[in-house]
């Protein structure tokens, strides 16, 4: 509105600069038109007239009136086509000398709304002629030129480079928040970091003198952020706090905009999800048109309780044919992330969505692709048409990421055998690849392996070509990597069997080369991923834990969660240990109210594992208040992170009734305990049977040991022994409750759960005995992971002599005869 205001008074003030005498009646008559065909009214009868100050007012009222309608009620298709349209684009492409800075760009973005396509000779010579003018505009054009390129997909193109080099110079002079936020989201693909992080400060900085009511400013704020995946948490929480206050005046759209970017960019708050839940559920009975419908569902049907999400199914399903084809692609995402079941609304959608294939671009079949196949929807032509869709966009693909996307999604359908095609197009592709897509590539070629018959019976050369070369570019981009920051993006989502077997090894090496580069910026995500890959390697966390000490006021508090995470998990004290531990709960202490709850209790449960409870952080957690608002977020996160979250308040609090009873926090997890082990079986290994039957053998018969044995607070145990003072065997009274199926299943009597236990004798013991498998083990060595000795230690509080059996030991050349194995017994358990 801004912009518009400002030329036409700048119209205004040169057509009356003559005075009174010189009335220009055909401005006169286009400021009373109320509608387009008004406009077109005068522009008809007035063709010999018009100045390019008339087709400027005209063109920008045109989309004024546009603007102003609801986006379904826009009419832009039948302005194009009309006859006086064509007369100002052939008027305003004969006048573009006449035009001055501000004119030439506000005409250009409202050709460009008004859907005059980017190949058009006159965006063509519009373009052209600001080409020539960029180093004199005022930012506010600038900004509105930036955008229009924008519009036109030149995000890469030289001219976007020139304007990001100029707000790279001109940036102080910014002072309005609105052409700065156009700015940074149009240049946001060829940002450096020094220039991202001057634009997050300046940003940072306007913010403040920003119109608290003012949500777009923010908005665009956490759309530059997405854009270059890029966490800046205080400037995510200042935009979070402007969006809690505006909460009243937001509408389905833009709740669904922000919590679709604060998704992208894995920042959860929990204030701003329970205050958008409540608004979106108060929206329902008003969103009754396809567009802001859409909108909800997407937002809202992810963390509706089940009621609430039944009545939005049975909406969507009334509204389904109105659907346009963005819409039913949007609908079916959602209705894959609540993992719908409701058979009826899916045909709906899939029928919407086949009407309109030809109508969608390759990412977007991908993505229908994906969420119909995650949805178990069973409609073999369908997924047969989408398939063939599919291959003929990869094989014209030039783009890394859309073929590899290309190809992951294709690997997921049923096919016999891989087409040469497909082969050919990855081959092509593969050496620009990164190594998330290279990763993602080695998947989709290890399922067609696996599903191809043929293979079994010869080696494919094309397979085995394919995985060579995917080898050799990781090899390769691993070892000419030399910017840690770009390595830990590109390794941020890479996983699986392929990178562990391949590339792993030349990570770490990789890593310890860039040793020098860790600082406290790249820290929590440098922690994060040595977590997740499960490998343990103390030069690079010995690094890590004195860039934390030094630096650790710089370190945003959240961020200490994955930053203490590998020392915990991974059962690593490095020489600074007590310094590390202390400095990160001092910093994150005086913010506790300021954490999501489940992240809280995911910090606390790290500590916990390490033997930390701070006091401040338990009494915090274990509050009414707090689990109350634990409570209520739980309901809004999805099933897994829930189901996860429950799990480690429950672990939290066994630990914290185990080894600080002076807090006299209570146990209140008896229940959930019983209703987990109801609910699951756990199943029996082979090696696990083995053991039972030798320590039977070991302990002079089966009925001195039991089997999946729960402790007090619910652990499950292998194996219990009990030795007498003399370290004999004492057999039970009541033989093992436990079951086992043909199938190796266990089937749990309830008597188990009661938690009883049977009175030792004076000066005998009991004895855990654990089979531990590699999940209790760092990958790269036989370093025991912080889990098992949490569990050690809890078991030795209840009162066990606690004997762990590594898998590598059992498992070994030594013991592979019954007799070695029976003597390893003997040695543990009567040591």
């Amino acid at each position: 509105m801004m912009f518009r205001l400002r030329s036409v008074n700048s119209c205004l003030r040169r057509l009356l600069h003559g005075g009174a005498v010189t009335r220009d009646q055909v401005l006169e008559q286009l400021q009373v038109c109320s509608a387009e065909d008004h406009v077109f009214d005068v522009v008809g009868k007035n063709k010999a007239k018009l100045t390019v100050d008339h087709v400027n007012y005209a063109v920008r009222l045109l989309w004024q009136f546009q603007k102003e309608r609801p986006e379904m009620l826009r009419t832009v298709d039948l302005i194009k086509s009309h006859q006086q349209f064509l007369t100002l684009r052939v008027l305003a492409e004969n006048k573009i000398d006449l035009m001055d800075d501000f004119m030439l760009i506000d005409i250009l973005y409202a050709f460009l709304r008004l859907n005059v396509e980017p190949h058009d000779s006159l965006i063509q010579q519009l373009v052209s002629e600001a080409w020539l003018r960029i180093d004199r505009f005022p930012m506010a054009s600038l900004s509105k030129f930036a955008v229009c390129l924008n519009d036109q997909h030149l995000q890469h193109s030289p001219l976007m480079g020139r304007i990001t080099s100029i707000v790279n110079e001109r940036l102080p002079t910014i002072d309005d928040a609105r052409i700065l936020t156009a700015l940074m989201i149009s240049v946001s693909s060829l940002v450096s970091p020094q220039l991202r992080d001057a634009l997050i400060s300046r940003a940072d900085h306007l913010l403040h003198t920003t119109d608290p009511s003012n949500y777009n400013i923010p908005r665009r704020m956490v759309q530059f952020l997405r854009n270059i995946k890029y966490i800046h948490r205080p400037l995510l929480e200042r935009c979070n706090e402007i969006f809690l206050r505006n909460i009243p005046r937001l509408d389905a759209e833009n709740l669904s905009i922000i919590l679709g970017l604060y998704q992208s960019l894995q920042f959860n708050n929990c204030d701003f999800r329970l205050a958008a839940k409540q608004k979106l559920t108060e929206l329902i009975d008003s969103s009754t048109d396809p567009f802001s419908f859409t909108k909800l569902f997407v937002a809202l049907a992810p963390m509706a309780t089940p009621e609430i999400r039944e009545r939005l199914e049975n909406t969507a399903l009334l509204l389904a044919d109105e659907l346009n084809a963005q819409q039913a692609l949007a609908v079916a995402e959602a209705l894959e992330e609540i993992q719908s079941r409701n058979l009826s609304l899916m045909n709906k959608i899939a029928s919407v969505i086949q009407r309109n294939l030809h109508l969608y671009k390759s990412v977007e079949v991908a993505r229908i692709t994906q969420a119909l196949f995650l949805l178990q929807y069973q409609n073999p032509e369908l997924f047969a048409t989408l398939r063939n869709i599919l291959i003929k966009f990869l094989q014209h693909s030039v783009f890394p990421y859309e073929v590899t996307m290309l190809t992951r999604v294709l690997s997921m359908l049923p096919c016999p055998r891989l087409e040469e095609a497909v082969v050919s197009r990855v081959d092509a592709v593969v050496e620009q690849c990164n190594l998330s897509e290279l990763n993602t590539i080695s998947f989709a070629v290890a399922k067609w392996v696996r599903n191809d018959q043929s293979y079994r019976h010869n080696t494919h050369s094309k397979y085995v070509r394919l995985l060579q070369t995917l080898n050799r570019c990781g090899h390769e981009r691993l070892q000419t990597a030399d910017r840690l920051d770009l390595l830990l993006d590109e390794l941020k989502y890479v996983s699986g069997e392929w990178f562990e077997e391949m590339l792993l090894d030349e990570t770490m090496i990789t890593l310890q080369r860039m040793i020098d580069q860790i600082n406290w910026t790249n820290v929590p995500e440098l922690a994060f991923f040595l977590t997740r890959i499960n490998h343990l390697s103390p030069p690079l966390m010995d690094r890590i834990a004195s860039v934390t000490v030094e630096h650790i006021d710089k370190i945003h508090y959240s961020a200490t969660y994955a930053t203490l995470l590998p020392f915990s998990v991974l059962n690593y004290d490095p020489p600074q240990v007590d310094e590390l531990y202390d400095a990160c709960i001092k910093r994150f202490t005086p913010h506790l109210s300021s954490f999501d709850p489940h992240l809280l209790v995911l910090l606390a449960y790290s500590l916990a594992v390490a033997d930390h409870f701070p006091e401040e952080l338990i009494r915090a957690i274990f509050s009414i208040d707090f689990l109350g608002k634990l409570d209520s977020q739980l309901e809004t996160l999805p099933d897994a992170l829930n189901m996860r979250t429950r799990l480690r308040l429950m672990e939290l609090n066994r630990a914290v009734c185990l080894e600080c009873p002076e807090y006299q926090v209570p146990w209140f997890h008896e229940r959930y305990c019983q209703q987990l082990h109801r609910k699951g079986s756990g199943s029996v290994s082979p090696v696990q049977q083995q053991i039972h039957k030798m320590l039977g053998e070991v302990l002079g018969g089966i009925n001195c040991v039991q089997m999946a044995v729960v402790t007090p607070y619910f652990y499950t145990i292998d194996f219990e022994c009990k030795l007498d003072k003399h370290l004999k065997p004492l057999s039970y009274i009541e033989p093992s409750t436990l079951q086992i199926s043909d199938r190796g299943k266990v089937h749990w009597d309830t008597s188990s759960l009661e938690n009883i236990r049977d009175e030792l004798p004076p000066g005998a013991q009991r004895v855990a005995v654990d089979f531990l498998d590699s999940k209790y083990f760092c990958k790269n060595t036989h370093h025991m992971k912080g889990e098992a000795l949490m569990r050690k230690r809890h078991l030795e509080i209840l009162g066990y002599r606690v004997v762990q059996i590594p898998h590598f030991e059992w498992n070994s050349m030594e013991l592979s005869t019954h007799d070695a194995w029976k003597e390893y017994l003997k040695k543990k358990i009567f040591r």
